[in-house]
């Protein structure tokens, strides 16, 4: 009889290898014997725990999701103002929990997938629409009626900077990201976040 609670650390153990695969070897290459390895399991018990690929794919960009909502809203529980809720948005999606170099690796494979996968396609726009609207809340409550467009160009100023640590080969800065992104801000707002 199986242990009780197995099948969460299992499939957790699962999608973390397929991050680490995703980032050591690349999305392409990543397949179900390569994860297993990476797990230390065998390509049965990647079965067992998922129907196939598709699926172990998709459970992977859920938690990385999951881990992006949770790091926003930890932060959004210590916020007391509207500008600490601006704050905590955006350090939750460039702070250093997040913002590594294995999660701008599978960040970058999944968002190259979204066009031609329907299923990862829907958890993405989850994803899309919670920074966004977790964006324009905090900037309605500071009495911005240009919200829409200010989240708009925040959120594509964030996933352009997970872009760009995709690319570098310095990999990913959280502290540079934020100033960047406070830097846009505090011009557009004419406030001085810290």
């Amino acid at each position: 009889m199986p242990k009780v609670g197995m099948e969460e650390i299992r499939r957790r153990q699962l999608i973390d290898a397929t991050i680490a695969s995703i980032h050591e070897i690349g999305f392409a290459e990543c397949s179900l014997s390569r994860i297993s390895a990476k797990a230390g399991v065998s390509t049965g018990i990647v079965h067992h725990y998922f129907k196939d690929k598709a699926d172990l794919l998709e459970a992977t960009l859920r938690q990385l999701g999951d881990s992006l909502r949770d790091s926003v809203v930890e932060r959004l529980k210590l916020a007391r103002s509207p500008i600490e809720r601006l704050l905590a948005v955006i350090d939750g999606n460039i702070g250093p929990d997040q913002f590594t170099p294995q999660g701008v690796s599978a960040w970058l494979a999944f968002w190259a997938q979204v066009p031609k996968n329907e299923r990862l396609a829907r958890v993405q726009h989850i994803i899309i629409s919670r920074l966004h609207d977790n964006l324009v809340h905090a900037l309605k409550l500071m009495g911005r009626r240009d919200a829409t467009d200010i989240a708009r160009v925040t959120a594509a100023l964030i996933d352009g900077l997970w872009l760009r640590a995709a690319l570098s080969s310095t990999g990913p800065d959280p502290r540079d990201a934020r100033r960047l992104v406070l830097d846009y801000l505090n011009a557009k707002l004419y406030l001085k976040l810290g």
